[in-house]
């Protein structure tokens, strides 16, 4: 596994990813093919804008696996603290340890420059990621509806 920052090229994949990530959530929609891709497309564009609209500087990282895209990670940060934008790994690449093994450096990486945490969010109805964010020592901060914000505090015992 490896990882390389996105570029515009990456985009049609990115919305591959989407439509992966949302297939299960969307099959039980009697929807046509293409209302379903249209609907796709439309969520992709307006998450993608706001992404990039709001978390600036971030770091926007495609994953590989064998040099092949299966995956992407979005972090932002500041002097305190790392947020995971967002991870999304390709249905075949999840269950691998993949996720556990990206989430290990970004808490390396936060502890290692001397941040105080990092902090995700996680939809309610996704317990898989819930139970993998768990693992990682994430604690549920605040139910906001839809979503869970997550966070994991670096200890004085991580320090030393």
């Amino acid at each position: 596994m490896s990882w390389r920052d996105a570029r515009n090229e990456d985009l049609p994949f990115f919305r591959r990813l989407y439509a992966d990530v949302r297939a299960t959530e969307l099959a039980a929609i009697p929807w046509p093919d293409a209302v379903r891709e249209t609907f796709l497309d439309s969520q992709f564009t307006l998450q993608h804008r706001h992404y990039t609209t709001h978390y600036q500087p971030a770091d926007y990282l495609v994953i590989e696996d064998a040099g092949r895209p299966i995956g992407r990670l979005y972090l932002y940060r500041d002097e305190h603290e790392a947020n995971v934008i967002d991870i999304a790994l390709l249905g075949a690449a999840r269950g691998r340890g993949m996720g556990s093994a990206l989430l290990r450096l970004v808490q390396r990486t936060a502890l290692r420059d001397g941040l105080q945490s990092v902090m995700l969010h996680v939809e309610q109805r996704n317990a898989g990621a819930r139970k993998l964010y768990e693992r990682m020592g994430f604690a549920v901060e605040e139910d906001i509806g839809s979503h869970l914000r997550m966070r994991w505090l670096i200890t004085a015992a991580e320090l030393s």
